[in-house]
């Protein structure tokens, strides 16, 4: 069975005013010194905390799993001990892919980052959004490619499914998802054109580095590509979810496509042939949809309810499931989220229950932190 890791990234945030909080730096030194055991015991533990583009982010990686529950487990662990060192230094964390209210960013310290500032301007100061990325695993780069050519028509799916960003900078964006109009502002991000082989994505890879634009592979940000750093396909389109079961169901989906690619591309049936210029449109429906209007049928290029483009998928992957056990996880995952509303809908339900933004950051910083949605 395939395994499967999730990375998220967080928003600290103040309790009181709901404002993005500069202390990156702070928290991981918290989460360094936790390393150590508790009360300064020198039980070495280990932590997953990594900074990001900005200060005012946290990230983590979950360990790679087979189990769905497993995965949960490690979300709500992960989210927990993030909580726990950002109130060390009076700050809390919130799973939100923007920032409700106005802010100001602060670019992490280090040269890479730096570079990004100079090289990118405005665009790398104002990207402070968070998303969350799935790793799947597989056998090969040449199956990785094959899987990556194969999922690209669904990825859009997973967006709206996931949105979970309609604030920036204090105004309502009308999006379900700014954050990924926000990141399809970097020149290498968004759906990409049909590869073919291994060999011809590791070329273009490089030719993109070799323009200069790019400092590095990491900056390579397809919709999905091959991870530079372990044997996965990762798939990017998600904003970071409010409730901890969205990445979860986000990763079962993910792998089904990811396996549903492969059996396809061993039984020797191409991709599909669909323009990028499509993609980049239904990229843009499912950002600004999210599951409150219609998307783009992953297969005809049509404009159909949202529902619809969500079953497109679940049949799709239906088989991967059911040989993987998740079939009925994303059954009951799919139709509470249609049900209940995705990220987005939740923050603007919150909004007009709690009357402010601040209100609304409060109570998404509660359910990061274990709270029910």
């Amino acid at each position: 069975m395939r395994s499967v890791g999730v990375e998220e990234e967080l928003l600290l945030v103040d309790a009181a005013s709901g404002e993005p909080l500069a202390l990156s730096g702070a928290v991981l030194a918290a989460a360094d010194r936790w390393t150590w055991g508790p009360e300064g015991t020198g039980e070495e533990q280990d932590h997953t905390f990594e900074k990001e583009l900005h200060k005012e982010q946290l990230e983590f990686a979950t360990k790679p799993v087979t189990e769905m529950g497993e995965l949960q487990g490690e979300i709500v662990r992960w989210r927990g001990e993030a909580a726990r060192h950002a109130g060390t230094v009076g700050a809390v964390i919130a799973a939100l892919a923007t920032s409700p209210l106005p802010v100001r960013p602060s670019i992490s310290p280090g040269k890479r980052y730096q570079w990004l500032g100079e090289q990118f301007g405005l665009t790398a100061q104002e990207q402070l959004t968070c998303g969350c990325h799935i790793h799947v695993s597989v056998e090969s780069d040449e199956e990785g490619v094959a899987v990556l050519d194969r999922i690209r028509p669904w990825l859009a799916v997973l967006t709206a499914l996931s949105a979970n960003s309609p604030f920036w900078q204090g105004e309502d964006s009308l999006y379900g998802s700014y954050r990924s109009r926000v990141w399809n502002r970097w020149p290498s991000a968004g759906p990409v054109d049909l590869f073919g082989s291994a060999d011809r994505y590791h070329e273009q890879v490089r030719a993109m580095i070799g323009t200069g634009v790019l400092r590095d592979e990491g900056m390579v940000y397809f919709d999905a590509r091959l991870s530079a750093s372990y044997p996965t396909v990762e798939v990017r389109v998600a904003d970071v979810c409010l409730d901890p079961s969205t990445p979860v169901l986000l990763a079962a989906l993910v792998r089904g496509l990811v396996e549903t690619a492969a059996r396809e591309w061993r039984d020797g049936a191409p991709p599909a042939r669909i323009a990028t210029s499509l993609l980049r449109l239904a990229s843009w429906r499912a950002g600004r949809s999210g599951l409150d209007g219609p998307l783009i049928h992953p297969a005809t290029m049509a404009e159909v309810p949202a529902e619809e483009a969500v079953d497109a998928l679940y049949r799709h992957v239906r088989q991967a499931l059911a040989d993987h056990g998740d079939e009925e996880l994303v059954r009951e995952g799919i139709a509470r989220l249609l049900a209940r509303g995705n990220g987005a809908r939740v923050q603007r339900e919150l909004l007009r229950t709690g009357g402010s933004l601040p209100a609304v950051v409060a109570e998404c910083a509660r359910i990061t932190s274990g709270g029910t949605v």
